[in-house]
Protein backbone atom coordinates (compact mmCIF):
# COMPACT_ATOMS: atom_id res chain seq x y z
CA UNK A 1 0.00 0.00 0.00
CA UNK A 2 1.31 3.38 -0.95
CA UNK A 3 2.13 6.04 1.73
CA UNK A 4 -1.08 8.28 0.43
CA UNK A 5 -3.29 4.98 0.54
CA UNK A 6 -1.68 4.34 4.26
CA UNK A 7 -2.61 8.47 5.12
CA UNK A 8 -6.16 8.03 3.71
CA UNK A 9 -7.35 4.89 5.82
CA UNK A 10 -5.81 6.12 8.56
CA UNK A 11 -8.15 9.19 8.68
CA UNK A 12 -11.06 7.45 7.64
CA UNK A 13 -10.33 5.30 10.81
CA UNK A 14 -10.12 8.76 12.83
CA UNK A 15 -13.52 10.01 11.42
CA UNK A 16 -15.25 6.29 12.56
CA UNK A 17 -13.88 6.92 15.57
CA UNK A 18 -14.96 10.69 15.76
CA UNK A 19 -18.94 9.53 14.80
CA UNK A 20 -18.40 6.53 17.58
CA UNK A 21 -17.29 8.21 20.51
CA UNK A 22 -18.34 11.92 20.42
CA UNK A 23 -21.06 13.98 19.94
CA UNK A 24 -21.96 15.53 16.57
CA UNK A 25 -21.59 19.00 17.92
CA UNK A 26 -18.06 20.00 18.75
CA UNK A 27 -18.59 23.86 20.03
CA UNK A 28 -20.79 25.76 21.24
CA UNK A 29 -23.18 27.40 18.86
CA UNK A 30 -24.25 30.81 20.21
CA UNK A 31 -22.12 33.02 22.23
CA UNK A 32 -21.44 35.85 23.27
CA UNK A 33 -17.92 37.88 23.79
CA UNK A 34 -17.32 38.96 27.25
CA UNK A 35 -18.87 42.45 26.73
CA UNK A 36 -22.25 40.61 25.29
CA UNK A 37 -24.13 40.94 22.18
CA UNK A 38 -23.30 39.12 18.96
CA UNK A 39 -23.19 35.52 18.01
CA UNK A 40 -21.17 32.70 17.58
CA UNK A 41 -19.06 32.17 14.05
CA UNK A 42 -21.73 32.09 11.40
CA UNK A 43 -24.87 31.28 13.63
CA UNK A 44 -27.57 33.96 14.17
CA UNK A 45 -31.35 33.87 13.66
CA UNK A 46 -33.38 32.58 10.82
CA UNK A 47 -33.22 34.99 7.18
CA UNK A 48 -37.34 34.28 7.69
CA UNK A 49 -38.22 33.93 11.30
CA UNK A 50 -41.66 32.47 12.42
CA UNK A 51 -44.07 35.02 13.86
CA UNK A 52 -45.45 34.52 17.21
CA UNK A 53 -42.42 32.30 18.81
CA UNK A 54 -43.65 33.43 22.21
CA UNK A 55 -46.38 31.47 21.77
CA UNK A 56 -44.58 28.18 20.49
CA UNK A 57 -45.54 25.95 23.83
CA UNK A 58 -42.74 24.32 26.15
CA UNK A 59 -41.86 20.66 25.60
CA UNK A 60 -44.26 18.07 28.13
CA UNK A 61 -42.12 16.18 29.62
CA UNK A 62 -43.20 12.24 29.09
CA UNK A 63 -41.56 8.80 30.36
CA UNK A 64 -39.27 7.92 26.90
CA UNK A 65 -36.56 5.05 26.80
CA UNK A 66 -33.23 6.23 26.54
CA UNK A 67 -31.37 6.14 23.27
CA UNK A 68 -28.08 3.64 24.30
CA UNK A 69 -25.76 5.38 21.82
CA UNK A 70 -26.66 8.80 22.57
CA UNK A 71 -25.86 7.62 26.20
CA UNK A 72 -22.65 6.71 25.71
CA UNK A 73 -19.45 7.98 27.89
CA UNK A 74 -17.23 10.62 25.28
CA UNK A 75 -14.89 12.50 24.51
CA UNK A 76 -14.31 16.26 23.59
CA UNK A 77 -11.61 18.40 23.40
CA UNK A 78 -9.46 16.50 26.00
CA UNK A 79 -12.38 16.15 28.30
CA UNK A 80 -14.46 12.69 29.73
CA UNK A 81 -17.90 13.16 29.98
CA UNK A 82 -20.19 10.54 31.18
CA UNK A 83 -23.80 10.86 30.70
CA UNK A 84 -26.54 9.73 33.50
CA UNK A 85 -27.59 6.57 33.26
CA UNK A 86 -31.11 7.70 34.27
CA UNK A 87 -33.52 10.30 34.73
CA UNK A 88 -33.10 10.97 38.04
CA UNK A 89 -33.32 14.93 40.00
CA UNK A 90 -30.15 17.09 38.69
CA UNK A 91 -29.79 21.00 39.32
CA UNK A 92 -26.93 23.35 38.29
CA UNK A 93 -26.73 26.77 37.41
CA UNK A 94 -24.50 28.74 34.78
CA UNK A 95 -23.92 30.24 31.80
CA UNK A 96 -26.65 28.79 28.93
CA UNK A 97 -25.56 29.87 25.36
CA UNK A 98 -28.26 29.62 21.97
CA UNK A 99 -27.69 27.75 18.80
CA UNK A 100 -29.50 28.20 15.74
CA UNK A 101 -29.25 28.60 11.89
CA UNK A 102 -25.44 26.91 11.36
CA UNK A 103 -27.42 24.06 12.50
CA UNK A 104 -30.58 24.05 11.57
CA UNK A 105 -31.64 20.59 9.81
CA UNK A 106 -28.48 18.54 10.91
CA UNK A 107 -28.70 15.45 13.16
CA UNK A 108 -28.42 15.66 16.76
CA UNK A 109 -26.77 13.64 19.11
CA UNK A 110 -29.83 11.78 19.25
CA UNK A 111 -30.21 11.23 15.51
CA UNK A 112 -32.99 13.80 14.86
CA UNK A 113 -32.88 16.64 12.62
CA UNK A 114 -32.38 19.86 14.95
CA UNK A 115 -35.01 22.42 14.47
CA UNK A 116 -33.92 26.06 15.98
CA UNK A 117 -37.45 26.66 16.16
CA UNK A 118 -38.96 23.28 18.63
CA UNK A 119 -38.31 23.86 22.37
CA UNK A 120 -34.68 21.81 22.99
CA UNK A 121 -31.47 21.69 24.08
CA UNK A 122 -27.94 20.17 24.09
CA UNK A 123 -27.16 19.06 27.52
CA UNK A 124 -23.53 17.66 28.15
CA UNK A 125 -24.19 14.52 30.60
CA UNK A 126 -28.19 14.69 30.67
CA UNK A 127 -30.06 11.58 29.54
CA UNK A 128 -31.38 11.78 26.01
CA UNK A 129 -34.09 12.35 25.58
CA UNK A 130 -35.17 13.75 28.72
CA UNK A 131 -36.84 17.06 29.87
CA UNK A 132 -35.60 20.34 31.43
CA UNK A 133 -36.90 23.58 33.34
CA UNK A 134 -34.42 26.31 32.50
CA UNK A 135 -34.69 29.49 34.57
CA UNK A 136 -33.23 32.95 33.56
CA UNK A 137 -32.25 33.92 36.97
CA UNK A 138 -32.47 37.89 36.06
CA UNK A 139 -35.88 37.75 34.77
CA UNK A 140 -36.97 34.45 36.18
CA UNK A 141 -38.39 33.47 32.99
CA UNK A 142 -38.59 29.70 33.09
CA UNK A 143 -39.04 27.14 29.61
CA UNK A 144 -39.61 23.58 29.77
CA UNK A 145 -37.47 21.90 27.06
CA UNK A 146 -36.44 18.50 25.92
CA UNK A 147 -32.62 16.92 25.58
CA UNK A 148 -31.90 15.44 22.42
CA UNK A 149 -28.27 16.79 21.82
CA UNK A 150 -24.87 17.32 23.58
CA UNK A 151 -22.92 20.53 24.14
CA UNK A 152 -21.89 23.03 24.96
CA UNK A 153 -17.92 21.83 25.28
CA UNK A 154 -16.34 25.26 25.67
CA UNK A 155 -16.44 28.96 27.39
CA UNK A 156 -18.05 27.00 30.91
CA UNK A 157 -21.46 26.36 29.59
CA UNK A 158 -23.99 24.17 31.21
CA UNK A 159 -26.16 24.65 28.49
CA UNK A 160 -27.40 25.35 24.82
CA UNK A 161 -30.90 25.83 23.91
CA UNK A 162 -32.86 26.32 20.77
CA UNK A 163 -33.31 29.46 19.13
CA UNK A 164 -36.78 29.83 20.42
CA UNK A 165 -36.28 28.39 23.81
CA UNK A 166 -34.08 31.60 24.31
CA UNK A 167 -35.92 33.89 22.71
CA UNK A 168 -38.60 32.83 25.23
CA UNK A 169 -35.62 33.56 28.11
CA UNK A 170 -34.93 36.99 26.67
CA UNK A 171 -31.09 36.56 26.02
CA UNK A 172 -31.37 35.84 22.19
CA UNK A 173 -29.73 39.60 21.89
CA UNK A 174 -27.33 38.94 24.56
CA UNK A 175 -26.05 35.67 23.77
CA UNK A 176 -25.83 34.27 26.64
CA UNK A 177 -27.47 34.03 30.26
CA UNK A 178 -27.40 33.13 34.03
CA UNK A 179 -29.60 30.29 34.41
CA UNK A 180 -30.79 27.74 36.76
CA UNK A 181 -31.31 23.53 35.07
CA UNK A 182 -33.35 21.62 37.19
CA UNK A 183 -34.20 17.98 35.35
CA UNK A 184 -37.66 16.92 34.91
CA UNK A 185 -38.67 13.29 36.37
CA UNK A 186 -42.03 12.80 34.79
CA UNK A 187 -44.83 11.22 37.27
CA UNK A 188 -42.86 13.13 40.32
CA UNK A 189 -45.01 15.73 41.79
CA UNK A 190 -43.07 18.75 42.46
CA UNK A 191 -42.87 20.44 46.26
CA UNK A 192 -44.04 23.85 46.61
CA UNK A 193 -44.57 26.34 49.46
CA UNK A 194 -48.36 27.49 50.18
CA UNK A 195 -49.22 30.03 53.31
CA UNK A 196 -52.04 28.61 55.70
CA UNK A 197 -54.10 31.52 56.15
CA UNK A 198 -54.36 33.30 59.33
CA UNK A 199 -57.79 35.25 60.57
CA UNK A 200 -57.37 38.90 59.65
CA UNK A 201 -57.21 41.76 62.41
CA UNK A 202 -61.07 42.19 61.75
CA UNK A 203 -61.43 38.08 62.84
CA UNK A 204 -62.30 37.60 59.23
CA UNK A 205 -60.72 34.70 57.16
CA UNK A 206 -57.60 36.65 55.27
CA UNK A 207 -57.00 35.13 51.74
CA UNK A 208 -52.75 35.74 52.55
CA UNK A 209 -50.56 37.13 55.15
CA UNK A 210 -46.87 36.39 56.43
CA UNK A 211 -47.44 33.02 58.05
CA UNK A 212 -44.67 30.76 57.62
CA UNK A 213 -45.30 28.28 54.96
CA UNK A 214 -45.84 25.00 54.67
CA UNK A 215 -44.43 22.39 52.01
CA UNK A 216 -47.75 21.04 49.90
CA UNK A 217 -47.64 19.04 46.89
CA UNK A 218 -49.14 21.28 43.99
CA UNK A 219 -50.96 19.28 41.40
CA UNK A 220 -49.43 18.90 37.91
CA UNK A 221 -50.49 20.20 34.74
CA UNK A 222 -50.21 24.20 33.36
CA UNK A 223 -49.33 26.85 35.03
CA UNK A 224 -49.16 31.07 34.82
CA UNK A 225 -45.65 31.69 36.01
CA UNK A 226 -45.73 35.98 37.00
CA UNK A 227 -42.06 36.75 38.47
CA UNK A 228 -39.32 34.78 40.16
CA UNK A 229 -37.59 36.07 43.16
CA UNK A 230 -34.40 34.65 45.54
CA UNK A 231 -35.78 36.28 48.59
CA UNK A 232 -39.35 34.38 49.68
CA UNK A 233 -40.33 37.22 51.66
CA UNK A 234 -40.17 39.23 47.93
CA UNK A 235 -42.50 36.23 46.20
CA UNK A 236 -44.81 36.39 49.98
CA UNK A 237 -45.16 40.28 49.46
CA UNK A 238 -45.58 39.51 45.15
CA UNK A 239 -48.60 36.61 46.53
CA UNK A 240 -49.96 39.33 48.85
CA UNK A 241 -50.48 41.80 46.34
CA UNK A 242 -52.07 39.70 43.69
CA UNK A 243 -54.44 38.09 46.55
CA UNK A 244 -55.68 41.62 46.82
CA UNK A 245 -55.81 42.91 43.62
CA UNK A 246 -57.23 39.87 42.12
CA UNK A 247 -59.63 38.08 44.40
CA UNK A 248 -60.99 35.24 41.81
CA UNK A 249 -57.15 33.87 41.95
CA UNK A 250 -56.71 33.94 45.60
CA UNK A 251 -56.94 29.90 46.59
CA UNK A 252 -54.90 29.23 43.29
CA UNK A 253 -51.54 31.54 44.05
CA UNK A 254 -48.73 28.99 44.53
CA UNK A 255 -44.72 29.99 46.18
CA UNK A 256 -42.72 27.53 43.80
CA UNK A 257 -40.13 27.11 45.80
CA UNK A 258 -37.09 25.49 42.83
CA UNK A 259 -33.51 25.76 44.35
CA UNK A 260 -32.87 29.18 45.51
CA UNK A 261 -35.42 30.63 43.68
CA UNK A 262 -39.00 31.44 45.10
CA UNK A 263 -41.32 31.27 41.39
CA UNK A 264 -44.83 32.96 41.85
CA UNK A 265 -47.32 30.55 40.12
CA UNK A 266 -50.93 30.46 39.24
CA UNK A 267 -52.84 27.33 38.60
CA UNK A 268 -53.38 24.31 37.54
CA UNK A 269 -55.31 25.09 34.05
CA UNK A 270 -57.59 22.14 32.38
CA UNK A 271 -55.51 22.98 28.84
CA UNK A 272 -53.31 25.54 27.13
CA UNK A 273 -56.50 27.77 26.08
CA UNK A 274 -57.89 28.14 29.80
CA UNK A 275 -53.92 28.95 30.80
CA UNK A 276 -54.03 31.84 28.07
CA UNK A 277 -57.15 33.56 28.59
CA UNK A 278 -56.35 33.96 32.00
CA UNK A 279 -52.94 35.48 31.17
CA UNK A 280 -54.86 38.37 29.36
CA UNK A 281 -57.50 38.90 32.51
CA UNK A 282 -54.18 38.87 34.73
CA UNK A 283 -52.38 41.01 31.66
CA UNK A 284 -55.17 43.51 31.54
CA UNK A 285 -55.65 43.90 35.46
CA UNK A 286 -52.06 44.45 35.86
CA UNK A 287 -50.21 45.37 33.11
CA UNK A 288 -48.04 42.84 32.64
CA UNK A 289 -48.00 39.31 31.15
CA UNK A 290 -47.73 35.82 32.30
CA UNK A 291 -46.32 33.15 30.65
CA UNK A 292 -47.37 29.37 30.84
CA UNK A 293 -45.21 26.58 32.21
CA UNK A 294 -45.91 22.48 32.69
CA UNK A 295 -45.01 20.65 35.79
Amino acid sequence: MSGAARWLVYLFALALAACSSAPRRDQPAASAPSGGGGYYKDDGPGDVIPANLAEVPDAVPTDEPLIPYANRPYEVFGQRYVPLGRVQPYREQGIASWYGRRYHGKKTSSGELYDMYAMTAAHPTLPIPSYARVTHQASGRSVVVRINDRGPFLGGRVIDLSYVAAYKLGYIGNGSAAVEVEAIVPGEPLRVAQATPLPAANGAPSAVNAAPLQTVEAPSGLYLQLAAFSARASAESMRERLARELDWLATRIYVITSGSLYKVQVGPYRNRDDAVDNAERIAQALNFKPFVVVR
